[in-house]
């Protein structure tokens, strides 16, 4: 029994639910419930961001590019094609997928700081299109969503919100976990670790890639279609370049590898700020200096660092 619930996709799983029926049950107020769906959409795309770079071993700046496309799909496709709220955002994950599949060959051939600028510029031509395609977006100003409605029923309201999120973050978390202890997963741990070896065992290392980063785009997709019906409105910023930093930071902070410290990483990054405004004109100074703090001396993570200093404590 102690077995079953120390791994991942057991207990691990019933400790994340655990904690966010805890947090619905004592949050005072409908601020933290906010709060805590913003930290649930980020981490949705972290988790399949976090198996790019922490398990494939390749880097991207451009995930909020395909954040935003799935943000978009759920406002352009009911207004301008008639698509139904409730199936944008799946038509959404499917458009985000080709692009990803048609650009992920060519893109993930570079290795270092050339697949960073690749996927740098890739997420800067999403934001120029959505920013200057004025008639179908918006452009810089942007565009309101249509609510979604489930049965007729127009969903709102944080309550609901904040259900939704939590499962499909779940959900997220379980085809993350499942896929990463699949021959899938271990055949991106052998091309994180070494591509020419992984190649010589016979991994195909342009498909794994392929997957990896397909995959993690559609995550973005989906939680970018998801914050887009939950605020009602959708601008390019959603795409921004600052937006795939700090998605790109989330994963570091909480655990490059780590799916469950990935989730803690978007936590804090997200919580955080909201909770240093008090500090008013020195709130990114403190911000920064947290960060830099924990990457100093937790460089492999919040979560690795915290399960090695249980684990000496244990054998001590």
């Amino acid at each position: 029994m102690s077995a079953w619930l120390m791994q991942p996709r057991t207990g691990g799983l019933l400790l994340l639910a655990a904690v966010m029926v805890a947090i619905y049950l004592s949050a005072p107020n409908n601020f933290y419930l906010d709060v805590a769906i913003q930290i649930g959409l980020n981490a949705m795309v972290v988790v399949g961001l976090n198996l790019l770079i922490g398990y494939a071993g390749q880097i991207s700046l451009g995930h909020a590019g395909f954040f935003g496309l799935g943000a978009y799909a759920s406002a352009v496709l009911p207004v301008h094609l008639g698509v139904p709220p409730l199936a944008a955002p799946f038509v959404g994950m499917l458009v985000v997928g080709l692009l990803a599949f048609l650009v992920a060959r060519p893109v993930l051939r570079l290795k270092g700081h050339y697949l960073a600028m690749a996927t740098l510029g890739l997420g800067l031509l999403v934001f120029m299109l959505l920013t200057n395609e004025s008639q179908l977006t918006g452009g810089p100003d942007g565009m309101a969503v249509e609510r979604l409605r489930i049965f007729g029923e127009r969903i709102s309201g944080k309550d609901w919100w904040y259900l939704i999120t939590c499962v499909m973050l779940l959900l997220s978390v379980w085809l993350t976990l499942n896929l990463i202890d699949s021959p899938t997963g271990r055949a991106l741990r052998a091309l994180h670790d070494s591509q020419i070896a992984a190649q010589v065992a016979g991994v195909d290392v342009a498909r794994f890639k392929v997957i990896a980063f397909v995959y993690s785009a559609m995550l973005a997709s989906l939680a970018g279609s998801m914050s887009a019906l939950y605020s009602g409105f959708v601008t390019p910023d959603k795409a921004g370049f600052l937006h795939s930093i700090e998605l790109v930071i989330m994963v570091v902070l909480g655990g490059m590898g780590s799916t469950f410290g990935g989730i803690i990483g978007a936590a804090v990054l997200t919580s955080l700020p909201q909770f240093l405004t008090v500090f008013a004109e020195y709130e990114h100074m403190i911000l920064g200096a947290i960060l830099m703090a924990v990457m100093i001396f937790l460089r492999r993570g919040l979560l690795p660092a915290i399960l090695d200093t249980l684990r000496r404590r244990r054998l001590s």
